[in-house]
């Protein structure tokens, strides 16, 4: 059996320094990502935890041009919907964000999850059945991790439709859109969320305190 490696304080560190950096990017250089770099990304991916080892995530890579367009459509109406939703201030300063990085990103990946795949035989699911997505987030959260260790950007597009968008993919009907995802090199990368830096919201250091009961 082989032994555990040693994690040392320093890889701590860095540990700590790549989830700092690793941010929700919307703003993207045009050169694509090599593939085998991608490759490598999607297999440190499915290192990820699942329940009952169901590995229930589905990646897509989105590469046909008319289906990027339908998405960029469906955003863009999704988000004129979300918009008209505020009013005010609110809607002045939720018009000057920049949301999505669509028309930049180089790749776009779709990630599905499978709620109820064979793999795995059910266990750890009767009683919580919305595992099977909750491990399917931890595979795009592992993804993420590795593309900032890379040196890539991801940006998890979450104003659209999922039908309408999984339709679009002519996706098994049976699988459920988690996220979509923008993926390339970010223009500037920064270890601070943009929307802090755009104001629009900050991080509440009482999230970082247990709740005792």
């Amino acid at each position: 059996m082989t032994a555990p490696p040693e994690f040392s304080p320093q890889f701590m560190d860095q540990l700590r320094d790549l989830l700092r950096w690793r941010r929700d990017v919307r703003h993207f250089r045009p050169d694509p990502v090599p593939e085998p770099v991608l490759d490598d990304l999607l297999r440190t991916a499915c290192l990820a935890p699942s329940v009952g080892l169901s590995e229930p995530w589905r990646f897509v890579r989105v590469d046909d041009a008319a289906r990027r367009t339908a998405v960029r459509a469906d955003f863009a109406r999704c988000n004129e919907a979300a918009l008209a939703d505020r009013d005010g201030p609110d809607a002045l300063r939720y018009a000057r964000l920049k949301l999505a990085g669509l028309d930049d990103a180089p790749h776009h990946v779709a990630v599905f999850s499978h709620p109820d795949p064979a793999q795995g035989r059910g266990l750890g699911r009767t009683t919580m059945p919305q595992t099977t997505t909750w491990s399917t987030v931890m595979a795009i959260h592992t993804f993420w991790l590795a593309a900032t260790a890379a040196g890539v950007g991801v940006g998890w597009v979450s104003i659209i439709d999922p039908d309408r968008v999984a339709a679009v993919l002519d996706m098994d009907p049976a699988l459920e859109l988690v996220a979509y995802l923008c993926v390339g090199y970010p223009a500037a990368p920064a270890n601070t969320p943009e929307l802090e830096r755009r104001g629009w919201e900050r991080r509440a250091p009482e999230r970082r305190q247990w709740i005792r009961r």
